[in-house]
C-alpha cells in the first residue's frame, strides 16, 4: 500500500510539473490588429477589414443568409438548391482549388449567382463572357500605416461615384464612397474570325487575327458626332488608341444581335469601373472593386449599404457568404479549433504520454535486482508494533490511551507525593502547586483521558492530540523517562 501511494503520490507530483510548464510557456497570442494590408473579410471578423455588421444587419432584417463552411462542391447537391447568390470577399486566407472552381463555376452556370467583391479576384473566378475579356486592374495597394477604421483617411481626395444608368443593382442609390484603394474593372472585346466573299463568288478566309478592343467613351465635345456613328462604324474607331481626352471605360450596353453576352457596367469612374455584371450560362456573375464599401470601416457611407444590399440580396433566395476558405472551414475538428492556441492539446498529449510510460513500466524493474529488506527479528520494538497494529486495526484507541495514560498518571503521582487512587483534582492541585501547570488544563486533560478509557468515543485525531498533551506534561515538568524508554527510544532513532 505504502509503495502505491509512493508511486501515485510520484505522478500527481510530475503531473503538477507538467501543468506548471505548460501554463508558465504558454503566451497568450494578441489579437492582431485590422489593416488593409492584411485585411480579414470574414463575416466572424467585426474589426474594421471584416463584414460582421453587414451580415448582422441582413440576417436582422429577414434576409436568408447563412455562412457557408464547406466546400463549393457541396453547391451542386440537392440539400443546398435554395441557395441564389454566393459571396466571396476580399482576399480569401484559402486559394481556390481547381476542382473548387469548376464546380462553383458550374453552379452559376446551372443558374446561380456568384458575388465577388474584391480589389484582386481570383481570375479563375472571371470566366469569359462570350467574346469578352474582364480583368481587374489594382490602382493602388494600401499599406500597413493605413487605418481603415478611418473613413476620412481611407476616402482622401475621393469625390462620390454615381450610377451610370438605372438598373436593379443601382436602384435607390444615388451616390456611393469608395476607398481610394479602390481597382479599376475592365474588359476587352477579342473581334472572332470572319470568311469575306470574293468577287468570283469563292470563299476567301479573312485570317485578320483575333485582336482585343478596348472600349473608349468619347468626351463631352465629340460626343455629338459620336451619337451620329452608326455601330458598323463605332467597332472599327474602337480599335485605334483613345484619345488623351477620353477616359477608358467598360462598355454599358451591347447590341442584342451581335454581343449578347457584353458585360454591363453599374458604377464608374474615371480609372474604371467599380460594379459589373456579366452572364455566364443561365447564371450571373457580379464584380465590386472595392470590398472597403461593405466592410465595417465604410458600409456607412453615403449608399454604400444600399449598393450591398442591391448587390448581395436582390434574389430572393439564401445568400451564403463564404467562410470556408476564410479558413472556418467545418471540416477542421471543432474541439481542436476551440483549444487552438492553449496549451490544453499539449498537457493532454503529456498526460497519455506519462499513463502510455506507467502501462509499459507495470511489473518492469528499471535497476539491478536487490534482495529483499531482512527484518531484524531481534528488535525490542517488535511488540510494540505488533501491538500497535492489531490497535490500530481493531481500532482499540481506549486501550491504546490506557496504556500511555496509566504510566503518565503514575508518574504525575510520584512527582506530587501522594497515592497512585487519588482523585485527579487532588493530583492536579499538588502537581500545580509544584510547577507552572495550570491545574485546570491538566484536570481537563485527565479527565478525557479517563472518558475515553471508560469507553466514551473518540476518533484517531482526538486521541493522538491527548497523547502529544500527555507528553507536552511530562516535558514541561522534566521528568526523565525510564531507562527502558531511553533504550526504545534510541533503537528507534
Amino acid at each position: 500500500m505504502r509503495q502505491r501511494l509512493a508511486i501515485i503520490a510520484t505522478v500527481a507530483i510530475i503531473l503538477g510539473l507538467l501543468i506548471l510548464l505548460n501554463a508558465a510557456s504558454y503566451v497568450k497570442a494578441e489579437n492582431p490588429i485590422d489593416s488593409e494590408s492584411l485585411p480579414d473579410r470574414s463575416t466572424y471578423n467585426s474589426g474594421a477589414t471584416g463584414t460582421r455588421a453587414l451580415y448582422d444587419l441582413l440576417s436582422e432584417a429577414g434576409y436568408k443568409v447563412m455562412r457557408w463552411r464547406e466546400t463549393p462542391g457541396s453547391l451542386l447537391s440537392q440539400s443546398h438548391s435554395n441557395i441564389s447568390t454566393f459571396v466571396v470577399i476580399g482576399r480569401t486566407q484559402l486559394p481556390f482549388e481547381e476542382e473548387e472552381v469548376k464546380n462553383l463555376l458550374l453552379w452559376v452556370y446551372k443558374g446561380g449567382q456568384l458575388v465577388l467583391i474584391d480589389r484582386r479576384p481570383d481570375v479563375t473566378l472571371l470566366p469569359k463572357a462570350g467574346n469578352w475579356s474582364i480583368n481587374v486592374d489594382t490602382l493602388a495597394n494600401p499599406d500597413s500605416s493605413v487605418d481603415p477604421g478611418n473613413p476620412q483617411e481611407m476616402t482622401r481626395d475621393i469625390t462620390s461615384v454615381h450610377p451610370v444608368q438605372p438598373t436593379l443593382l443601382t436602384r435607390a442609390v444615388e451616390s456611393v464612397k469608395p476607398s481610394r484603394f479602390a481597382a479599376a474593372i475592365r474588359f476587352s472585346y477579342t473581334r472572332p474570325k470572319t470568311a469575306q466573299v470574293s468577287e468570283h463568288g469563292g470563299a476567301a478566309s479573312a485570317a485578320a487575327s483575333p485582336t482585343p478592343i478596348i472600349i473608349s467613351e468619347p468626351t463631352d465635345a465629340e460626343g455629338d458626332e459620336a451619337d451620329d456613328q452608326g455601330p458598323a462604324d463605332e467597332e472599327e474607331s474602337s480599335g485605334s488608341e483613345p484619345d488623351d481626352e477620353s477616359t477608358v471605360v467598360i462598355q454599358t450596353r451591347a447590341s442584342s444581335a451581335n454581343q449578347p453576352e457584353a458585360p454591363v457596367t453599374h458604377l464608374q469612374e474615371r480609372s474604371g469601373a467599380l460594379l459589373v455584371d456579366f452572364p455566364h450560362g443561365a447564371g450571373r456573375i457580379t464584380v465590386l472593386s472595392d470590398p472597403f464599401m461593405v466592410a465595417n470601416g465604410g458600409i456607412q457611407l453615403e449608399d454604400n449599404l444600399q449598393l450591398a444590399l442591391n448587390t448581395i440580396a436582390s434574389s430572393n433566395g439564401m445568400v451564403a457568404f463564404d467562410e470556408y476558405h476564410q479558413g472556418r472551414g467545418s471540416a477542421q475538428n471543432a474541439w481542436a479549433a476551440y483549444l487552438a492556441g492553449t496549451p490544453i492539446l499539449a498537457i493532454a498529449g503529456q498526460l497519455v504520454l506519462v499513463l502510455l510510460v506507467i502501462v509499459w513500466t507495470q511489473a518492469r524493474r528499471f535497476g539491478r535486482p536487490l534482495p529483499l529488506p531482512q527484518v531484524d527479528r531481534r528488535s525490542s520494538l517488535e511488540f510494540v508494533a505488533s501491538m500497535a497494529e492489531l490497535q490500530q486495526r481493531a481500532r482499540a484507541l481506549d486501550l491504546a490511551i490506557e496504556n500511555i495514560y496509566s504510566r503518565t498518571r503514575r508518574v504525575l503521582t510520584r512527582y506530587a507525593g501522594v497515592d497512585y487512587h487519588s482523585s485527579r483534582s487532588e493530583i492536579a492541585e499538588r502537581v500545580a502547586e509544584r510547577s507552572t501547570l495550570n491545574r485546570e488544563r491538566l484536570e481537563e486533560v485527565m479527565r478525557e483521558c479517563e472518558e475515553a478509557i471508560n469507553g466514551t468515543p473518540v476518533t484517531e485525531r482526538q486521541s493522538i492530540a491527548l497523547v502529544r498533551r500527555l507528553r507536552e506534561i511530562e516535558a514541561a515538568l522534566g521528568l526523565r523517562m525510564r531507562s527502558r524508554d531511553v533504550k526504545q527510544a534510541a533503537e528507534k532513532i
